[in-house]
Parts: structure tokens; sequence; C-alpha cells
């Protein structure tokens, strides 16, 4: 079963916290073994000087990544967080970003995810993370 963005953002809605949905993350593409979101800028999600907080992005990269996941899958199950690691390169002012993950390896226990958050209109990246995932179901 090929995952739409539609059915992405419904997994969204139906299996996150309200607070991860507060963020407004969207779907703009799926793919055997990606999915690119977006988070919307948010004056409410910047920090003192006006950057987008870091707890944001890496939230959106542990949220895109269950999508990523579902996607490969071809549909939502049970996983849950191992690991994550973020390096933050730049500030994001007034942009949106965009979270493209890629899934580097998925077992049937475990998933390894790549994630780039680029702002929207440059080619540097925000930031990059790299996740590890249980596959519970």
């Amino acid at each position: 079963m090929t995952l739409t963005p539609a059915d992405a953002d419904k997994i969204l809605a139906d299996n996150f916290a309200p607070w991860v949905l507060a963020l407004g993350l969207t779907v703009a593409e799926t793919g055997e073994r990606h999915a690119v979101l977006r988070l919307p800028w948010s004056e409410a999600l910047a920090r003192d000087g006006g950057g987008l907080s870091g707890q944001a992005l890496m939230a959106a990269a542990d949220t895109a990544t269950v999508i990523a996941i579902s996607a490969a899958r071809g549909g939502y199950g049970p996983m849950t967080t191992v690991q994550q690691s973020t390096s933050f390169q730049r500030p994001v002012t007034g942009a949106d970003v965009l979270i493209d993950v890629r899934i580097t390896k998925l077992g049937k226990r475990m998933a390894f995810a790549d994630i780039t958050m680029t702002p929207e209109g440059s080619e540097e990246p925000a930031a990059k993370a790299a996740t590890v995932y249980a596959l519970l179901g």
C-alpha cells in the first residue's frame, strides 16, 4: 500500500499528543522510504533572539520519522523512539522548515533514519538528526 500525504496527515491527527499537533506540521511528500513534512514558522515556537527553538525542531524531526517509517511500512503501527541525535548548524528565523526524513534501514524490529531540516528557500540545512526506532507491532 502506498501511503499518500493525506493518509499521513490522518496518522498525525489520530496518533499524536495535542502539543505535537500544535506544531502545525503538515505532510508535503511521502515515498517508499521517505517523507517530507513542513514545520510552519511561528513566533510561538521562537526562543529569545527570534530563532526557532531547538526543541521544536527536535520534536518535528521525531514526529516526521514516524511518518517516514509508516510510509516505508505501508501504514502506521506502534513504534517508539530509541535514540535521537541532533546537530544544529544555523538559526531559522521567519521561514517554514522542511523536514526531510530518509529511512536508511528498515528491519523487522528496528528502523534507522537520517533527517535534514532546511528553511524553505535555503540550500543550507539548519539542522540534521539521526533517529533509531523500535517497531513494536
